[in-house]
């Protein structure tokens, strides 16, 4: 599988079949999105939560690509509702399956301690709640996506019942965890690799990925910072 970070909280996952996954679609106004590049094929598309920074540019891919959605009811109601099509409703402790043979994937739908209004026109409205996933592969292999969050004691679970061989975590502090909370992600989850996201996008967003790999140093946790739009085999 190929990951490539496209900035901030946006993250593409390419299979070697070619089938394609977007994580929450942040393209347009994203500063940290690579120039020039273009999503003209795209088979799932997974949002954690409605905030802007990670759902702006889910209904112009749902329209242009047709990919199957996978978020919380709310939100793909939300969704629905401005003409997205091939919507997939969950909630947390569901899976579904998305793909078929070497290419399937099962989505499990965790918590998030984060907040999760949808700006329309104006307005907040209500998203639901804020969530994260579990992408469990053919190969036996899965991956801890959590979305905007703070470190919470039921990572433990999630160690327990998916046993995550890849954690991707926010760093950024302010909107989410910062570093400190992030180690102690790492340790709940006792994952050995971690990919940290939702930093440096704004000055405000100060988390920095030494840091972090300081502190996880006793883990025994690799903290695999990735460059915007340069795709990385995993």
């Amino acid at each position: 599988m190929q990951i490539t970070w496209l900035g901030h909280g946006t993250f593409e996952f390419v299979w070697g079949s070619g089938k394609r996954l977007i994580a929450d679609p942040w393209i347009e106004g994203n500063p940290k999105y690579p120039a020039g590049r273009e999503v003209n094929d795209l088979d799932l598309m997974l949002i954690s939560h409605g905030h802007f920074d990670h759902i702006h540019d889910a209904v112009p891919l749902a329209r242009k690509c047709k990919p199957s959605i996978a978020a919380i009811y709310e939100i793909c109601h939300w969704l629905e509702s401005k003409g997205a099509e091939n919507t997939s409703a969950m909630n947390k402790g569901g899976t579904q399956s998305f793909f078929e043979g070497e290419d399937q994937i099962q989505v499990t739908m965790t918590h998030a301690v984060h907040s999760c209004g949808i700006l329309d026109d104006g307005k907040i409205i209500y998203g639901g709640e804020a969530a994260g996933f579990v992408l469990r592969l053919a190969d036996g292999r899965s991956i801890y996506f959590s979305g905007d969050t703070n470190v919470f004691a039921d990572m433990q679970l999630i160690r327990e019942l998916y046993k995550p061989d890849l954690a991707i975590l926010p760093i950024g502090n302010l909107y989410t965890m910062g570093p400190r909370e992030a180690a102690k992600a790492c340790a709940l989850l006792g994952v050995k690799k971690m990919i940290p996201m939702h930093f440096g996008t704004f000055p405000a967003l100060t988390g920095d990925p030494s840091v972090l790999q300081e502190l996880v140093i006793a883990n025994g946790t690799e903290v695999w910072t990735l460059e915007p739009g340069r795709s990385v085999d995993w």
